[in-house]
């Protein structure tokens, strides 16, 4: 007999992220896995009825994590830190885990580069929890296995 949790497991899900051996906490939100192929359009002389779509690169959009604010954050603060001192581009595993810790999927990504960290915003008209984001840019998928 199946339960919830053998026939949907990503039900609850948190993102772990770990760069090369720093790991960086968990998040609850993860936007922009992916990629896309970049096309060239070429006219051909004599052939109107069609362009011709040729595939030239692929291109990655950035990756966004979101969270609470926790104590892992200095760990964040670090690693941007690492910008101006000498930055070398290093390898970043993003892991959907399921409530009770279960790795649903995971994701490698290459030389990854912190591109912004936005903190909370503080308002007395609007209490809401203290969330910071961070956003990343990649150069591609690690193949795993």
């Amino acid at each position: 007999m199946a339960t919830a949790q053998d026939s949907d497991p990503a039900v609850s899900v948190c993102f772990v992220v770990t760069i090369d051996d720093i790991e960086l906490g968990s998040f609850n939100t993860c936007e922009g896995l992916g990629c896309e192929v970049v096309l060239e359009a070429r006219e051909e002389g004599g052939n109107n009825g069609h362009v011709w779509q040729l595939p030239t690169r692929l291109k990655y959009s950035n990756v966004k994590l979101s969270r609470p604010l926790t104590r892992e954050t200095e760990k964040v603060a670090r690693w941007f830190a690492t910008m101006t001192t000498g930055f070398s581009r290093k390898t970043a595993h993003i892991e959907a885990r399921t409530g009770d810790g279960q790795k649903v999927a995971q994701w490698g990504l290459l030389e990854v580069v912190p591109v912004r960290w936005t903190g909370p915003s503080f308002t007395p008209e609007s209490p809401k929890v203290a969330m910071e984001t961070i956003e990343i840019a990649h150069h591609g998928y690690v193949m795993e296995g």
